[in-house]
């Protein structure tokens, strides 16, 4: 299994982006895909998640209101899009899914993108 991510770049503040992660290699669908970032000199984190079975969504409380995550399914794509960003938000951002059970928490995921950088400035 493959995660490739896309979409990263520079923005201002204020400004949008959409993030793709390209899922290959796969015989059956995740059972729930996120997104985690990563800034300079802090932990991962944990941004978005999504079940690919209902939809249903979650997103940390510093990107609540701003960011959404969606499944492009025909494609086998997660999608992040981001709006109004700030400087917080620059980091390497990663794709990550797992196809273990039914959970769908921040310590589930098993497989990773390499990550695309988004810088706001």
């Amino acid at each position: 299994v493959q995660l490739v991510e896309s979409g990263g770049g520079s923005v201002q503040p204020g400004g949008s982006l959409t993030l793709s992660c390209a899922v290959s290699g796969a015989t059956t669908r995740s059972n729930c895909m996120a997104w985690f970032r990563q800034a300079p000199g802090k932990e991962r984190e944990g941004v978005a998640r999504i079940y690919t079975e209902t939809g249903a969504s979650f997103y940390d409380n510093s990107v609540e209101g701003r960011f959404t995550v969606s499944l492009d399914n025909a494609n086998n794509t997660e999608l992040l899009q981001m709006n109004n960003l700030e400087p917080e938000d620059t980091a390497v951002y990663y794709c990550a899914a797992t196809w273990s059970g039914g959970s769908c928490h921040w310590g589930t995921f098993d497989y990773w993108g390499q990550g695309t950088q988004v810088t706001v400035s």
